[in-house]
């Protein structure tokens, strides 16, 4: 499988139109990638548009820090389903994981991954080794498809690359079975090939279609 087939083409821009939106699916259907990744409140628009198609709809919810409480990210996950989500990419409250509140996480992280095919960001550019290790472990048992390194506010700048890879390594020892994402500025082909060879079996990048360019010039 290609680097661009992993692809969940991402556009969450605040001041995205439908039109920019339309266009980021037709990007999708274009190069065959693995879904488009969007704010909630155009999971009706890109279900509709990729209507037909292989590609998935995936929608961003509670970023950055996951801090709404269980019972709003359980409606706001019931909500994106009901209006076309096939995965719901989710970000774990990371206040409540520095702060060792690992039991109320998971509680939390069973009840989003009950509704829908779920993705849970970690925000690892946040946690220690060992935090990671921890979070890995509870986004398996809570019964999510994938973990996911970040969202695109990751502190990582600079050194995003050795350190998410590091990570990535990480998150798949300790979450042996899940799908593993790579996500948060990954802007280029070269950047996502180190990613796959780190160990992710899914990219999000808004820089979808010049990855999958890049690669087909490889």
């Amino acid at each position: 499988m290609s680097i661009t087939e992993k692809i969940d083409h991402t556009n969450i821009k605040k001041d995205a139109t439908v039109e920019d939106i339309k266009k980021t699916c037709e990007e999708a259907k274009q190069y065959g990638f693995h879904g488009v990744c969007v704010n909630p409140e155009w999971t009706k628009v890109v279900s509709e548009e990729l209507e037909g198609t292989d590609v998935k709809t995936v929608i961003l919810v509670d970023p950055p820090m996951g801090l709404s409480s269980t019972e709003e990210r359980v409606e706001m996950c019931k909500k994106v389903r009901e209006d076309g989500a096939d995965e719901v990419d989710i970000v774990m409250n990371i206040i409540d994981m520095k702060h060792d509140r690992h039991e109320k996480v998971l509680e939390d992280l069973k009840a989003v991954c009950a509704i829908a095919p779920t993705k849970v960001i970690i925000g690892s550019g946040y946690l220690t080794d060992d935090e990671i290790k921890k979070a890995s472990q509870m986004v398996k048992e809570a019964g999510a498809i994938c973990v996911k390194t970040a969202t695109s506010k990751d502190p990582l700048e600079g050194r995003e690359a050795e350190e998410k890879a590091r990570h990535l390594k990480m998150m798949r020892e300790n979450a042996p079975g899940l799908l593993v994402k790579a996500s948060g500025n990954i802007g280029n082909y070269e950047q996502a090939k180190k990613m796959i060879e780190a160990g992710a079996d899914i990219i999000g990048s808004s820089s979808g279609v010049e990855i999958a360019e890049e690669e087909s010039n490889n």
